[in-house]
Order: structure tokens, then C-alpha cells, then sequence
């Protein structure tokens, strides 16, 4: 089952979406939004709400799928392919103003992470909403030339793994290239010894080691840069 407790407005035909949102200990922080991987808002997504949450933020992770989670990778490809990507960019533009807008939030921008298919979404959402975020951060998501970067104003810190077969080195130095030429902004790129999805401790590719380091670099980037 899929994790939602919260429904925000959106551009959707039935004009709402859902999500999951964890609050920190102290009930306010700083605001952060996690995008799922393509298997759906599954428990791994909702683990790292909870995780981000204990970090000190106020973390939201809207529900692309409406409900469905996945766990076969043809089902997998088959949900991400039917997802209106315009739309899914305009949904996530409407968790960062619901997430604006709550008290709970002390920051008057809010920071992106994302995974594998959400790793995309970040940087997309990021120069759709401007100035609303302060700090990007996708975690092996595919680079899209399509992309226009001159609306970003985010900082950009990208994580990804040496032996992913799916996303090449040279893509992602054309893809900090093409953010820096278009917007000024100059990304903070990492390099992991390990596969695609090394994040996930639910699949095969989890890298313990990596995955910690990742997760320190990523928390003390969002600390800096969403206030």
C-alpha cells in the first residue's frame, strides 16, 4: 500500500493530489519535498520522508501514482511511461506551495530530492518554480537535454553511481554544463563506487557505504542552502 495523509491543490483534472508528510520532532523546520523512484510512493520513499524529517524537516513526498505502487520493472516502466510529465511537473509545483504555505515550515524556500525517475523531476520542478527552491538534489535521475534551465535558481547537488549502465559520465558533465550555461548556477556533482539505485537498501544495488556518504553530503547541502 501506497503512503498518503495529506491532499494538496493541483492543476489535476479532479484538482487535487495526494502525499505523505512527516513532520521533525520539534513540529517545525525547514521544507523539503522527495520525489519517488518509479516504483511508486512505496515504504522505501516513506522511509526516507520519516529519515529527512528526523533531519529537522518538514518533508512531503506527493503521490505521482495516485495510490499505486509497483514492483516489477516492466510494471515499473510501464506506470513511469503513462505519467504526464507536464503534469506530474505541475502537481510537484503545487506541493511546493502547499508546503509554503504551512505553519510548520520555517523556510521561505523549499529543497528537492529525487531518485531514478524522481531524480529527473527535481531538476524540472526546480527551474519551472524559480526562486521557491533553494537546493536540488537528484540522485541518479536520467539528464534530459529537453530541459530549459535559465528559470533555476536553485544549487544543484547531483549523486550518482560510476557503474550505472543506464546514465553515462559524459551526460551528466553535458547536463552541469548545459545548468551552468543557461543559469548561472554551477552543480555540486558526486561519484559513487557502486550501481544505479544504490540509495535503495529495499533492491540489490543498495551500497551501505555510499548510501551513508550520499546521505551526509545530500542532509548538510539541504542544511546550507533551504532557509
Amino acid at each position: 500500500m501506497t503512503h498518503q495523509n495529506v491532499t494538496f491543490p493541483c492543476t489535476s483534472p479532479s484538482g487535487e493530489a495526494h502525499g505523505y508528510l512527516e513532520e521533525p520532532e520539534g513540529g517545525k523546520g525547514p521544507g523539503l519535498i522527495v520525489i519517488q523512484e518509479w516504483w511508486g510512493l512505496d515504504e522505501h520513499i516513506a522511509d526516507l520522508v520519516r529519515r529527512f524529517a528526523g533531519e529537522g524537516f518538514v518533508t512531503l513526498a506527493p503521490d505521482l501514482y495516485g495510490g499505486t505502487t509497483v514492483h516489477d520493472r516492466e510494471d515499473a516502466a510501464r506506470m513511469a511511461a503513462r505519467l504526464p510529465v507536464d503534469q506530474a511537473v505541475a502537481d510537484l509545483a503545487g506541493a511546493v506551495d502547499y508546503l509554503l504555505g504551512l505553519d510548520a515550515v520555517t523556510s521561505s524556500t523549499v529543497g528537492v530530492v529525487g531518485f531514478c525517475m524522481g531524480g529527473a523531476f527535481v531538476l524540472r520542478l526546480a527551474a519551472r518554480a524559480g526562486d521557491k527552491v533553494s537546493a536540488a538534489v537528484p540522485f541518479y535521475g536520467r539528464p534530459d537535454p529537453a530541459i530549459d534551465y535559465s528559470g533555476l535558481r536553485a544549487a544543484v547537488q547531483g549523486h550518482y553511481a560510476e557503474h550505472d549502465r543506464s546514465i553515462s559520465r559524459d551526460d551528466v558533465v553535458t547536463m552541469a554544463t548545459t545548468i551552468r550555461l543557461q543559469s548561472g548556477v554551477v552543480p555540486e556533482i558526486h561519484w559513487y563506487p557502486a550501481g544505479h539505485a544504490f540509495m535503495n537498501d529495499q533492491r540489490p544495488a543498495h551500497d551501505r557505504h555510499c548510501a551513508a556518504l550520499a546521505w551526509s553530503r545530500a542532509v548538510e547541502f539541504l542544511r546550507e542552502n533551504v532557509s
